[in-house]
C-alpha cells in the first residue's frame, strides 16, 4: 500500500533574507543528502530552470525604528518671571510664531512698583552723583573730612548697584529701562517668542494668576529635528557617523526623507537597545515631533557571491539551494545566506555550490516533490 505524506511548507524564503538561522539537528542530515530523481512528464511539470553563483555588489540594509525628537536648544517653556495676571494670548497649540513676536500680556501691580522704585533710584543716584562730586570739592580745600567724603562714595556706589538692580528686573518683565519716564509707567508686561517655531502646548487662560515657576506656553522650533533611532546593541557595529539613512512614516511609506547619522549612544538600555541620532537633509512640515517612523539604513557595499532570491527555498527554520546533480537529479543543500536586495540574496558558504547549476525557477516545487515522495509500508 502507497501512502502520500505531504508536509506544510511556509513559502518564507524571502522572510529569511539576510538570516542564517541554525536547523534542528533532525533537519540538517536529512537535508544535506536528500536527493531527488524527477520521471520525464515530473521534470516537464517542474519547469526547472538553472544558474550559478554570481558576484555581486550588495548593500546592506538594516531595517529600525525610531520617533522624530527636538534638541533642548529648539524646545523652549515659556515663563514668567516675576508672576502676573495673563490678560491676552491669542496662541493655540500648532499655531506658528516668529521670534520677537508678542505671546501674551499680563498685569500686576508689582509691575508699577518696580517701575516706581526704579524711577525714585534713579533720582536718587542723580542727587547722590552731585552730592558726591560737591564733597569731593570740599574734600580738595580741605572744607570736608575724609570721613564724610567716603560716605558719599558709599551712597553714590550703592544707588547706581540698586538701580542697576532694578533695571535687570525691568528687563525681565520685557520692560526697557532706558526708555521708562514718570510719564510713562505701566501696569503691563509683554511677553514675546524667544525663537522661530510653533506652539506645542498653551498651559494658561486669560485671567489666571501666572507664578513665576509656572510654564504657560511650549514653543518649539523644528527646524533642527532629528530621528531617534532604536537600534539593538548586535547591529550597532554596522554603523558610522556619516551614514546614509532613509526614513518614512507608516501613513506615507512612498514618502521618504533622507538623514545622516549624527550621533551613536553607547548607553545600552534594558531592553538592550541604543539611540542613534539622526539628522534630516530636509526640513518638512510633515515631520512633527513624536512622530514614529520607519527606517532603512545604508551599509557600506562589498562584492559576495549571491543567487536569484527564487532559488532559496525555506525548510525547517533554514534555507536551502537545489542543484543539479544529474539528468533530472536533484540534491538540496544548506545554504548559508547573508545580505539580500529585492533581486539576490549573499550566499556566505559558496565553497558547496561552487560550479553547481543551481535550480532558480521551480525550485518550491522540487522541495514539494522531494517532501511528498511515496514510501511504502
Amino acid at each position: 500500500m502507497k501512502t502520500y505524506i505531504i508536509i506544510t511548507i511556509a513559502l518564507s524564503g524571502l522572510a529569511s533574507c539576510g538570516s542564517s538561522t541554525q536547523p534542528a539537528q533532525q533537519n540538517e542530515n536529512a537535508a544535506e543528502t536528500n536527493m531527488l530523481t524527477l520521471t520525464p512528464a515530473q521534470q516537464q511539470l517542474a519547469a526547472t530552470g538553472t544558474g550559478m553563483l554570481q558576484e555581486r555588489t550588495l548593500r546592506a540594509e538594516l531595517k529600525v525604528s525610531g520617533i522624530i525628537d527636538v534638541p533642548p536648544q529648539n524646545s523652549v517653556s515659556v515663563s514668567v518671571p516675576l508672576g502676573g495676571f495673563l490678560r491676552e494670548t491669542h496662541l493655540l497649540p500648532g499655531m506658528k510664531v516668529k521670534k520677537g513676536e508678542s505671546i501674551a500680556i499680563l498685569d500686576d501691580p508689582q509691575y508699577i512698583q518696580l517701575q516706581e522704585e526704579y524711577l525714585v533710584t534713579r533720582s536718587r543716584l542723580t542727587f547722590a552723583e552731585a552730592e558726591l562730586q560737591r564733597q569731593q570739592e570740599l574734600n580738595r580745600g580741605k572744607a570736608s573730612s575724609d570721613k564724610v567724603l567716603q560716605q558719599t562714595q558709599m551712597e553714590f556706589t550703592n544707588q547706581k548697584i540698586a538701580l542697576k538692580a532694578l533695571g535687570e528686573k525691568l528687563k525681565l518683565i520685557n520692560i526697557n529701562p532706558e526708555k521708562l519716564t514718570e510719564n510713562n509707567l505701566s501696569k503691563n508686561s509683554s511677553v514675546y517668542s524667544p525663537i522661530d517655531g510653533y506652539v506645542a502646548a498653551v498651559h494658561a487662560n486669560t485671567g489666571k494668576y501666572v507664578n513665576p515657576s509656572d510654564v504657560i506656553f511650549e514653543l518649539v522650533n523644528p527646524a533642527d529635528i532629528h530621528l531617534n533611532l532604536h537600534v539593538y546593541e548586535k547591529d550597532l557595529d554596522k554603523l558610522f557617523i556619516g551614514q546614509q539613512v532613509t526614513a518614512f512614516t507608516n501613513s506615507s511609506p512612498e514618502k521618504t526623507y533622507n538623514c545622516e547619522i549624527i550621533l551613536i549612544s553607547r548607553n545600552i538600555s534594558p531592553d538592550r537597545t541604543a539611540e542613534v541620532h539622526c539628522h534630516f537633509e530636509a526640513y518638512s512640515e510633515q515631520l512633527l515631533p513624536g512622530m514614529y517612523m520607519n527606517a532603512i539604513v545604508k551599509g557600506q557595499t562589498s562584492p559576495v557571491m549571491t543567487i536569484e532570491n527564487d532559488a532559496l527555498v525555506n525548510f525547517g527554520g533554514s534555507n536551502y539551494l537545489f542543484i543539479e546533480s544529474g539528468p533530472s537529479q536533484y540534491t538540496m543543500l544548506k545554504a548559508e545566506t547573508g545580505n539580500c536586495d529585492n533581486s539576490f540574496t549573499e550566499i556566505k558558504n559558496t565553497a558547496v555550490f561552487a560550479g553547481k547549476k543551481i535550480v532558480t525557477k521551480g525550485a518550491y516545487t522540487l522541495l514539494m516533490s522531494l517532501k511528498n515522495k511515496e514510501e511504502e509500508e
